[in-house]
């Protein structure tokens, strides 16, 4: 499973990096003219193996504002263009790059920030770390942000033990309904 679940990463990350390459340039160029910080935002995630890793992500707050997780950045200083890329999830295009480099998969759980320590034990009790974090994952897909690290957890896990290719196609067409229902608040 997990050498076709690599190759399979690795050829969607090429078709979708491709596919997307205007859209990705399109947002490059409305990020810096609102904000002339970095176009690209990294941030430290926690991987597989609990190996820390820069997640990428397109810049979403004025430059300064720190890394917090997305549930608590709500009030905080997003910028105009920042508020449509969250809501649409275009800020995470970039984690496409993480995923050909290999630092994460399409599907798996999220990576966690590396102060949300609670969901790292749970997850570390799990055995969640013996695969790579993912664009998606089962958690996502079942709720919004704001789910308690238990609940984070029992996901990550039941993705483990029910870990498939079909599994991952449909959380990957669940992830598509979910991107077309209305978006979280923040």
């Amino acid at each position: 499973m997990r050498g076709g679940k690599r190759i399979a990463d690795v050829l969607f990350s090429i078709v979708a990096i491709l596919t997307l390459l205007p859209v990705v340039l399109v947002i490059a160029v409305l990020v810096r003219a609102e904000d002339r910080g970095p176009i690209i935002f990294r941030q430290l995630r926690v991987g597989r193996h609990l190996r820390l890793f820069g997640l990428l992500k397109f810049r979403s707050m004025h430059v300064g504002v720190g890394d917090r997780p997305s549930a608590e950045s709500e009030g905080l200083a997003v910028t105009r263009i920042g508020r449509i890329l969250r809501r649409t999830n275009l800020d995470e295009l970039p984690q496409l790059l993480n995923i050909l480099w290999g630092d994460m998969s399409i599907v798996g759980p999220r990576p966690a920030l590396p102060t949300q320590h609670r969901l790292i034990l749970l997850r570390e009790e799990a055995g969640v770390y013996d695969v790579r974090p993912g664009l998606t994952g089962l958690a996502q897909v079942s709720s919004y942000d704001g789910m308690p690290d238990e609940t984070k957890a029992a996901f990550d896990a039941a993705y483990l033990r029910g870990m498939s290719l079909f599994l991952d196609a449909r959380i990957v067409g669940r992830t598509l309904g979910y991107l077309r229902r209305p978006p979280p608040v923040y």
